[in-house]
């Protein structure tokens, strides 16, 4: 007879829980800091242009002006990736991301209580940025903190999985945003531009969720540990202490090097999906919006379960090797894209969108958060993680102003776009064959190199 099964250790069990529970708190804040961020890339493809930047001769003017402002923030990620990483870092990863969440969340909210240029003039598309800013500012440090609540926590042969987790929250947030959009897009033009705000008042709930679960979070097994270590120091020891972004650009630019060149292709053909697909739809071809908006949902709850089973792929095979599969795709259905979105085929619409999401974006995205986080030591971990993801988004952030430019020079052409996109997977790409393999690493190390990280440095 077999042996009665018994249950695990008090201690594992607890470990467990915690790594559970900080998964789970990674996926609702991110899917909350994401679902503000997609509304207002959404409006800004549909309603922002009319309702800010008006230009009744050529509508395509105002939508490259909203989306101007929607890179406006991202010149604020890389500076809240260095304020944010910097007290992460130094004080914990807990009480910075509950400061991103609220400064997302919150601004959003206001986004939707604002006046139109109708109303105050000049005035609306002012705040308009500024609120941008706010919103890129917190999103800044929201991503790297997030992954490194989960990865911290999770097993040592887990944390491709756990990791995938604040991914996870990205599409949930994406379809959330898109299936609201897509809901209130079948209004007529006037409604729309009228009360079309609920997705942005919405937010309110979200933070509340999004809060009472952050505030649940303790400290990472591995941050505590260095905070226990820097404990033991003496006071000219801390005092010598660097700054987690000066040790970070001393002893680890190539690993953020690499990481920011993964991070591009990614993001670049990404928005390829998120938004500019809907701006070359809605302006060029006869495809319905709505469709569209369904098309993105489709594809981005897919990707819920597709971020999952390959951050788990990568704990099996390694990070680097899923990585490759995810740019090779993404190469490879680039043009299809763009062609199809062309021709109006509405069903291979609708397929395309989930291939180029749900497996392309979804092998790259799904692995970086472990992949990024095991080639950066603990005291600057939150910093390097940030900055990786956020200082290429200052020309990502262009991407979907400089897209819609070149659509409006080539009387909607999309080959330029297509090229650069293919361009950047390509960078990426071979980034990652650059990068040590990193799916076995040490992660409790809290300021020495590994072997790994030595290669990669």
């Amino acid at each position: 007879m077999a042996p009665p099964a018994t249950a695990p250790p008090a201690g594992e069990q607890e470990r467990t829980a915690l790594a559970k529970r900080a998964a789970v708190a990674s996926l609702v804040g991110t899917a909350v800091e994401w679902y503000d961020y997609f509304i207002f890339g959404t409006a800004s493809a549909l309603v922002f242009g009319d309702l800010f930047f008006p230009n009744e001769d050529d509508p395509i003017i105002g939508t490259l002006s909203a989306f101007a402002v929607f890179g406006v923030g991202f010149f604020a990620r890389p500076v809240g990736g260095v304020v944010f990483g910097h007290f992460g870092d130094k004080f914990g990863r807990k009480a910075a991301l509950v400061t991103t969440l609220m400064m997302m969340g919150g601004s959003t909210f206001l986004i939707g209580l604002m006046p139109t240029t109708d109303h105050i003039g000049i005035w609306a598309p002012v705040l308009l940025v500024l609120l941008r800013l706010v919103q890129g500012f917190g999103v800044g440090g929201e991503w790297g903190g997030a992954s490194l609540v989960a990865v911290e926590y999770a097993p040592p042969d887990k944390r491709g999985a756990y990791g995938s987790f604040p991914q996870i929250g990205n599409a949930v947030g994406l379809v959330l945003s898109t299936a609201v959009f897509a809901l209130v897009s079948i209004l007529p033009d006037d409604q729309l531009f009228s009360w079309g705000w609920l997705p942005f008042l919405l937010s309110a709930v979200l933070i509340g969720v999004g809060l009472f679960i952050r505030f649940r979070l303790t400290e990472t097994p591995t941050f505590q540990a260095a905070q226990d270590e820097m404990e033991e120091k003496s006071a000219q020891e801390k005092a010598e202490e660097k700054l987690p972004v000066t040790e970070l650009f001393r002893r680890f630019r190539r690993p953020l090097l690499l990481a920011m060149g993964m991070r591009l292709g990614e993001a670049v053909f990404g928005y390829i999906i998120l938004t500019i697909g809907l701006t070359f739809a809605e302006n060029y071809t006869d495809i319905p919006r709505t469709h569209v908006l369904v098309a993105s949902s489709v594809a981005a709850a897919a990707a819920i379960f597709t971020y999952y089973w390959f951050g788990q792929l990568s704990d099996r095979i390694g990070r680097r090797a899923v990585f490759v599969i995810g740019s090779v795709v993404g190469i490879v259905v680039t043009f299809p894209f763009f062609w199809i979105l062309d021709a109006d085929a509405l069903v291979l619409t609708y397929v395309i969108y989930t291939v180029a999401y749900a497996i392309g974006v979804g092998a790259v995205y799904g692995v970086e958060p472990a992949f990024f986080a095991e080639l950066f030591s603990t005291k600057v971990r939150y910093t390097g993680l940030s900055l990786s993801a956020q200082i290429p988004s200052v020309l990502i952030g262009l991407w979907p102003l400089a897209s819609t430019a070149l659509l409006a020079a080539t009387d909607g052409d999309p080959w330029p776009i297509a090229l650069i996109t293919v361009v950047c997977l390509l960078i990426g790409l071979v980034c990652a064959l650059l990068a040590p393999e990193t799916n076995k690493i040490d992660m409790t190390r809290v300021g020495e190199e590994t072997e790994e990280t030595k290669e990669a440095g």
